[in-house]
């Protein structure tokens, strides 16, 4: 096998097009489909369904598909730690996130690194919770800034530190009746329509499970796609909401107020994970190092 032919496969693959992949490779489409047919020849199997210029994987193909997203990714760290080796405050970090990190968190860390290190690089994708483990686990990305912490006795495939641990408040409407509270309970809560995340979320299960604890089964009136909805949800009166303290920092939106929670219980933890069968990157390590010392500062200086 070649390294081209392993290239155009995977294009190929993911675009579901030769012409597509072609394009993207700024290379003819007959390359594309010689290549990849010579590397069926040498398998010994058809890795794709075509219909015209349109393909589709095979089972076998599917296969061969995982295996060779984890060598790209092996080679492509490879060349980076070498290209990095050299210089890791010139390098880049592969980093994930979940969106309710999106607004705040993750963009104060860059700003700070970046004042540091002003040459690093950073690629950056979103992704729920269990995406954000799996990404970690098969290569997508190294490093993964995650809520809460998983379970490390049932996530082995996985390392990682506990860079902070935050509140959980509720977002009410200015109208509600308690909108002038101090601070309220959860269970003052149990007669009002809730704006949740969709299923799927890890937060939308922990508001139901925080809500069942306090002694009532949430009124889930509407669902929102993200943490700005939900907040343009309350906005306009159509429920109340729990929200992780961050996603509200310097963005609280108008109409609305934020009350903090008494329930001791009401808290998630906030970290950073990175796989145990690879190793970081030189700047990924860079970027590691500096979050673990700059969360123990501000850790610190809250005591």
């Amino acid at each position: 096998m070649e390294i081209r032919q392993i290239q155009y496969f995977l294009e190929a693959a993911k675009r579901e097009h030769i012409t597509e992949a072609a394009d993207f490779l700024h290379v003819a489409q007959s390359s594309v489909s010689r290549q990849i047919f010579n590397l069926e020849t040498e398998l010994g199997v058809e890795l794709f369904i075509r219909e015209g210029r349109s393909v589709k994987l095979t089972p076998l193909g599917k296969v061969f598909f995982e295996r060779m997203k984890q060598v790209w990714s092996l080679m492509e760290d490879a060349k980076r730690e070498v290209e990095e080796s050299l210089d890791p405050e010139k390098g880049t970090v592969r980093i994930a996130f979940p969106i309710s990190m999106a607004a705040h968190t993750l963009p104060s860390i860059i700003y700070s690194f970046r004042n540091r290190y002003p040459e690093a690089k950073f690629h950056m994708s979103n992704a729920l919770y269990h995406d954000l483990i799996d990404g970690v686990i098969n290569g997508e990305f190294n490093l993964a800034m995650i809520a809460p912490m998983p379970n490390r006795e049932k996530e082995t495939k996985i390392k990682g530190a506990t860079l902070f641990t935050e509140n959980i408040v509720a977002l009410l409407p200015l109208h509600h009746p308690l909108s002038k509270q101090k601070e309220i309970q959860l269970k003052d809560l149990k007669d009002d329509f809730f704006c949740v995340l969709p299923e799927g979320f890890v937060f939308r299960d922990q508001v139901v499970t925080a809500c069942l604890d306090a002694g009532f089964s949430p009124q889930i009136a509407f669902e929102g796609k993200d943490i700005d909805a939900l907040k343009g949800l309350v906005s306009a009166g159509l429920g109340v909401a729990l929200m992780p303290e961050m996603t509200l920092v310097d963005n609280t939106p108008r109409s609305t107020c934020v009350i903090p929670l008494s329930d001791n219980n009401l808290t998630r933890t906030v970290g950073v994970i990175y796989p145990t069968h690879r190793k970081l990157l030189p700047t990924e390590l860079l970027f590691y190092q500096f979050l673990l010392e700059t969360y123990e500062r501000l850790n610190e200086f809250k005591k």
